[in-house]
């Protein structure tokens, strides 16, 4: 356990010495959203379907928020019989690699979810592809799962194109809601449980340290992992 922690540690302090903000945004200038929902469900819990790049560092991200409950990496815009890994990864099956992330509406709202994930969880000016990784699975896209949720995602887009925070135009896509597949076991809590891989202390620790930083209100030093560690 000694010897994890400290691997641990050294992939932290490598994040922070070579973090340097999104480059293609102002991160403390992407404003909060003004539009919240107007109508809430009643539920204990609510969920949010979002697609950010390989669904490692999203997951990683939304884990460490507070009033987040769960986070599971998976597929979601395409069909059940082609929702594998090594499909997904030919780009032709109109998955996305996504996560579900249910929360708490009393402590975190749908909004807010949003403004992390525009914030700090992955780039919503690179079309089909996230850093390293390029194609159609690794898009920027929103599966609201309501009406409500449809017209909040639709309003921040504007409100954040309008406010110039990017350098370029937002290609985050809004999708019609489709049925989300739990993906692999293998890649639930990967950046969690792998701080010292090569790719996540170079791609997805950044991303944990913005969230620190930029919502320290809001972050969470234990991340919460996948409920039993099954998915998939």
């Amino acid at each position: 356990m000694k010897h994890k922690s400290i691997k641990v540690l050294l992939a932290f302090t490598i994040a922070l010495s070579s973090i340097s903000l999104f480059a293609y945004a102002n991160a403390a200038e992407i404003p909060a959203p003004t539009m919240m929902e107007q109508q809430t469900s009643g539920l204990a819990t609510e969920k949010a379907v979002l697609a950010g790049g390989c669904f490692w560092g999203v997951q990683g991200v939304f884990q460490h928020v507070k009033g987040v409950k769960n986070v599971i990496s998976g597929y979601a815009g395409g069909k059940a019989n082609t929702a594998q890994y090594e499909t997904v990864s030919s780009g032709t099956t109109g998955h996305a690699e996504s996560v579900e992330i249910t929360f708490d509406p009393k402590v975190i709202n749908y909004a807010t979810i949003l403004q992390i994930y525009f914030a700090v969880a992955h780039n919503p000016t690179e079309l089909n592809f996230q850093g390293p990784d390029s194609g159609t699975q690794y898009r920027s896209a929103i599966f609201p799962e309501s009406d409500a949720q449809k017209l909040v995602a639709k309003a921040y887009i504007d409100q954040l194109g309008k406010s110039g925070a990017f350098k370029g135009p937002i290609v985050t896509r809004i999708e019609e809601a489709r049925t989300f597949y739990p993906a692999e076991a293998y890649h639930q809590d990967y950046a969690t449980l792998h701080p010292d891989n090569g790719y996540i202390m170079q791609n997805d620790l950044p991303k944990i340290v913005n969230l620190s930083r930029q919502f320290p209100e809001l972050y969470s030093r234990k991340a919460r992992l996948v409920k039993g560690n099954n998915a998939g």
